[in-house]
């Protein structure tokens, strides 16, 4: 019987085998403005990165510095990103998000994980997400599909996203935490469906039975 992290090593293989190497970015924002990712991370709670990506087409137009996002209407906001989902909590951390990052970061998204959670609207997972993805930090980001599938291949009893998330920076090697989360996260869309999983063309199917 394989250990844990032996197990690991041969699914991120799996796994690039079937995605690659490359990290793909999903969410869309201009790099000279970082914050714009934050934001875009924030937005793709419960919602789909395509629905996201449509919406701040228009929305860094219209909110193409920081501190408009500062100072901007609630109500004009939450009409702005009504698509996304969530849209009362998600405009107004946005806001009051845009307004801590001015007044106690000097306008820059922070590249420490404990100063992102102390953002409003930032979780465990948005803060991986950005300071993997902008810093190049490693941090094992575990959404809906992380959780199910990790639990599923490593047979985990574990309920709360912080033990998997521990578990999982144990078992999988550092410089692949930001790969296990978006292939992962594509395995979950594609084929690991949750309600109808495609079991015969998974590529780590075989892990689930051992």
């Amino acid at each position: 019987m394989i250990s844990d992290k032996e197990k690991g090593k041969l699914i991120v293989r799996e796994l690039i085998k079937r995605y690659g190497r490359e990290i793909p970015l999903y969410l869309n924002y201009h790099k000279r403005k970082p914050y714009e990712f934050l934001f875009a991370v924030i937005m793709s709670a419960q919602c789909t990165d395509i629905r996201v990506n449509l919406v701040t087409k228009e929305l860094y137009k219209k909110y193409d510095t920081l501190h408009k996002f500062a100072n901007a209407n609630v109500k004009s906001l939450e009409h702005d990103i009504h698509p996304v989902g969530f849209y009362h909590n998600k405009a107004k951390n946005i806001k009051e998000c845009a307004i801590k990052l001015i007044t106690d970061f000097d306008g820059k998204v922070p590249n420490d994980f404990e100063k992102l959670l102390s953002l409003p609207g930032v979780g465990r997972k948005t803060a991986s997400v950005v300071i993997s993805h902008l810093y190049g930090i490693p941090a094992m980001a575990v959404d809906t599909h992380v959780a199910r599938i990790s639990k599923l291949v490593f047979k985990l009893n574990l309920k709360k996203v912080e033990e998997i998330e521990e578990f999982l920076k144990k078992t999988i090697d550092k410089k692949y935490w930001e790969l296990w989360n978006t292939h992962i996260i594509a395995l979950g869309r594609e084929i690991c469906i949750a309600r109808k999983p495609k079991c015969t063309i998974c590529p780590i199917y075989k892990y689930c039975k051992k």
